[in-house]
Formats: structure tokens, C-alpha cells, sequence
């Protein structure tokens, strides 16, 4: 018998730019193909949605196989519609090109058990992946350094893959052709000087494999202990400090900018020395805009994301 369970309550994340999509249910063809792919006699006993995320529904899925075998995993489905600037470089191939490197990273990360890029069988392109164990995290104030260094020393296994390079390359979201503040900034100034300052030549980096959405929310945890990364969804060839920034940025409004500064300080241990630019920390921001399609920074959260470009844009070389 299939159970269909109600959504959890969802953790509170960093004041995201868009409501999360709605957890659209998988169609039965969905379902029989996430069976099929068990073999004859599998069958799906429970379908969860997961909290989160704004370009997938996502669907916790327990199989049974007809031996009684159980296996957790997770259905990633692409839904229609116009979620980020990115949306042209964003699909299932390109997470699956990401799954594959990631095989070899010392970092746990999702397992692809099948895929259906093209929605032949599913009601929308579809990844089908083994279930991580943990949670998002919930660290205390007092438990963060330790927490950071572990975000510092998963990222930096990240970044040494081999095969980099076979990913697509970074762009940036927001592409600077539209100069629009949020429509609920108190300090559109701001803004203006950070556009500018953006539209500078990137400061020269080496490029290596990075997530490209780096943040406590992709992230999972058990008993104090990182286990696992997921959403590999925009994974690029690129700047180290694109990560970095994502990080940086999403700290900054959690627990204010002091642990932006600390992740910074922990990366630089862990790396046995970094440099970072604050152009990528200016540039990790105005991805979030310009605000489209029912995207927009929540008003509440406007006046932190202004005090933290403030703080940018202080320490921009001139």
C-alpha cells in the first residue's frame, strides 16, 4: 500500500530571495518508474516531501524490493517554470556530470541510482539518488567553530577533484544587464555603487570544481558531525571563492557577519592559506537579483543584506 505523509515542518534558512516551490506530488508514472527500477515485484511503501528548494520538488521514497529489501532514496524532479536567470544551465545532466566526479570526493554525497534527464518516463525530468543520512544543521552560537571547520575542510575536498575542468564554467546569475535594486531597499545607494563595483573585471583566480551554491542548507548532520553535501544542481568550473561568498553570505544573515568572518578565517586554516576577494562576496549578493517572476528579497531580511553589502563594499580596493 502506498503512503503518502505530510510535509515536515521546514528548518529556518537564511531569509531565501523566493518562497520554495510547492512540493508537487510525483505522478503514478513517476512511481513506476522509480519501481522499475528495482526490478519486478518492487514496490514504493511511503512518498515524504522534503522542505526546501526553489527549481525541484523533491520526494523522499522508501522501495521495497520483492525480497523485502528496503531502500531510502530521494526523487529530484526539474517542474516547469522560470526559477533563476539560470535556468538554461541548470538540468538534470549536468547534476549527473556532478554526481559522477563526486564518486571520488572524500566528502559524502548522493549516489545516482538512475536518471530520467528527458521526463521520458517520469512527469518531468527526474533523478532518482540514494538518501543521505543526517539533517539540516541547528548549531548553537557555542557549537559554530567547530561547525565552520567542518564546513571549511568539506569544501576544500570539494575543490580538489580531478576532472574539474569537464564541468561547465561559472557565469554569474545575475548577468548585470538589469541595474535594479530590491524594490523594498531603504539604501538604493547601496545598490548603485554595488553594481558598479560589479561590473569590474573579475580579480584573476585558479578554477577548480565547485558547488556553486554553497550553504548551510545543502548541507547534513548527525550528532554534531558533517554527513553529507547535497544539490549539485549548478556545480561549475570556477572560482574557489565563489563557494566561499555563497557561505559567507548566508552566515552573514544567520549569525551575522562575525561568522562570515570566521568561515573566512577557519577556510584559511584548513587551506594552509587563502586570499579572498570581496568582489566574489559582492557578487554572491546580487545573484540574488534582479527580482522576476514572483522572485523577491523578503522585506524583513532587506535591512541585513544591506548592512552586510555596506560592509562589502567598505573593503573594496578602490
Amino acid at each position: 500500500m502506498l503512503v503518502v505523509t505530510t510535509s515536515p515542518a521546514p528548518f529556518p534558512a537564511a531569509a531565501p530571495a523566493s518562497a520554495p516551490a510547492p512540493a508537487t506530488p510525483p505522478a503514478a508514472s513517476a512511481l513506476r518508474w522509480v519501481q522499475e527500477c528495482f526490478g519486478k515485484g518492487a514496490r514504493v511503501r511511503t512518498v515524504r516531501p522534503l522542505a526546501g528548494g526553489t527549481a525541484h520538488a523533491n520526494h523522499e521514497v522508501l522501495v521495497e524490493s520483492r525480497a523485502g529489501s528496503p531502500h531510502h532514496l530521494v526523487l529530484r524532479r526539474w517542474l516547469p517554470g522560470d526559477h533563476s536567470l539560470a535556468a538554461a544551465e541548470f538540468s538534470p545532466e549536468r547534476e549527473i556530470a556532478a554526481l559522477a566526479l563526486l564518486a571520488g570526493a572524500e566528502v559524502r554525497t548522493p549516489a545516482l541510482v538512475a536518471a530520467d534527464p528527458a521526463g521520458a518516463y517520469c512527469d518531468a525530468p527526474a533523478l532518482l539518488i540514494a538518501k543521505l543520512d543526517g539533517h539540516p544543521p541547528r548549531p548553537s552560537r557555542d557549537d559554530l567553530p567547530e561547525y565552520l571547520i567542518q564546513l571549511a575542510a568539506a569544501l576544500l575536498s570539494v575543490h580538489g577533484l580531478r576532472g574539474a575542468a569537464s564541468m561547465p564554467p561559472y557565469m554569474p546569475y545575475n548577468r548585470l544587464d538589469v541595474r535594479v535594486p530590491p524594490r523594498h531597499a531603504l539604501r538604493p545607494g547601496l545598490w548603485e555603487r554595488a553594481f558598479e563595483a560589479a561590473a569590474r573585471p573579475a580579480p584573476p583566480a585558479r578554477s577548480c570544481f565547485v558547488h556553486r551554491d554553497y550553504q548551510p542548507d545543502n548541507t547534513l548532520w548527525s550528532y554534531g558531525r558533517l554527513t553529507g553535501v547535497v544539490d549539485w544542481s549548478d556545480a561549475s568550473y570556477g572560482p574557489a571563492a565563489v563557494d566561499i561568498a555563497a557561505m559567507r553570505l548566508s552566515l552573514a544573515l544567520l549569525y551575522g557577519p562575525p561568522a562570515a568572518d570566521a568561515f573566512l578565517r577557519c577556510f584559511d586554516q584548513v587551506s594552509g592559506g587563502y586570499e579572498h576577494d570581496p568582489y566574489w562576496d559582492l557578487r554572491a549578493l546580487l545573484d540574488l537579483l534582479p527580482e522576476t517572476g514572483g522572485r523577491t528579497l523578503d522585506e524583513v531580511h532587506v535591512p541585513l543584506y544591506e548592512d552586510y553589502l555596506a560592509g562589502l563594499l567598505a573593503d573594496l580596493a578602490p
